[in-house]
């Protein structure tokens, strides 16, 4: 998965936890040669009896499909245990999206609160950065902590991201992000290698980065549990409520399928439907 698919490193780490989770739980295990199609029965009734998620059970699964098709592709094992196995159908959970004055607050907040003593002169000017950027661009967590400064291109107001799969993908970002960064830049004095910092000043984690949103959520007051991923959510609905097409914001997502990206178009009727239902005199 790592050198022919170009997995990413979370994807590598759930799959691994998933393969050692079953194992673990197998009282007499033997061997994976030994298992049959019963034995992956109980461990999913297991799973749903402990009630896991729909979403958790089919990464298990997943993770274990994968395995047991290498084993019979490349390692000449004869039967798959797991070829008769249903799942449980995914949910389909419209993703929760913030309004357009509860994401300008949040975005402002940085520049507005006092610093944190213990914080570089510099941690709100990257903090604002980090918040507009995702907004601005609707990448992923690890593409956000995996940018260079080489990245970012201020002639042409674009940035280049490695998506899963180490695909390359060019996005555009918008002016207010755009200052952010060449402030953020100027104040840290960050002009080559990685392009958000730590305090240390080594590469940010993906972990310091969430802890960053959580922050400013918190300071925030929203109802809305914001994070990185909310605010991914947050730039694909209102793209499309706007007027973008969906196939351009399958490509601004870094989504492979188009049918990944239609979950949105379901919040954009949602929100019609209730402008309807509060406007209209006979809704």
């Amino acid at each position: 998965m790592e050198v022919e698919r170009r997995s990413s490193p979370r994807t590598l780490e759930n799959y691994a936890h998933a393969l050692k989770s079953f194992r673990e739980g197998q009282k007499n295990f033997t061997s994976w040669e030994a298992l049959t199609s019963d034995d992956f029965r109980r461990y999913l009734f297991d799973q749903m009896k402990r009630e896991m998620s729909r979403a958790t059970i089919r990464l298990h699964f997943s993770a274990l499909r994968s395995f047991f098709k290498w084993l019979t592709r490349r390692q000449g094992w004869k039967t798959n245990p797991l070829l008769d196995i249903q799942l449980p159908k995914q949910e389909k959970k419209l993703p929760v999206v913030l309004t357009l004055t509860q994401i300008t607050d949040m975005l402002d907040l940085p520049m507005k609160l006092e610093k944190e003593r213990a914080a570089p002169a510099w941690a709100q000017e990257r903090d604002a950065a980090i918040l507009e950027l995702f907004y601005s661009t609707g990448m992923r967590l690890s593409e956000l902590a995996g940018l260079n400064v080489e990245d970012v291109d201020s002639y042409s107001d674009t940035v280049r991201v490695f998506g899963k799969g180490s695909k390359e993908r060019l996005l555009p970002i918008g002016t207010p992000a755009m200052e952010a960064i060449q402030r953020y830049r100027l104040k840290a004095g960050v002009h080559s290698g990685p392009l958000f910092l730590s305090k240390l000043r080594k590469r940010i984690t993906n972990q310091a980065i969430g802890d960053v949103v959580e922050k400013y959520w918190k300071k925030s007051g929203l109802p809305v549990h914001v994070t990185p991923h909310k605010l991914r959510h947050s730039f694909a609905t209102h793209l499309l409520n706007n007027g973008a097409d969906l196939r351009s914001v399958q490509e601004l997502l870094g989504h492979a399928s188009l049918s990944t990206t239609q979950i949105y178009t379901h919040v954009s009727t949602q929100r019609m439907k209730e402008v309807y239902d509060a406007a209209h005199p006979r809704a």
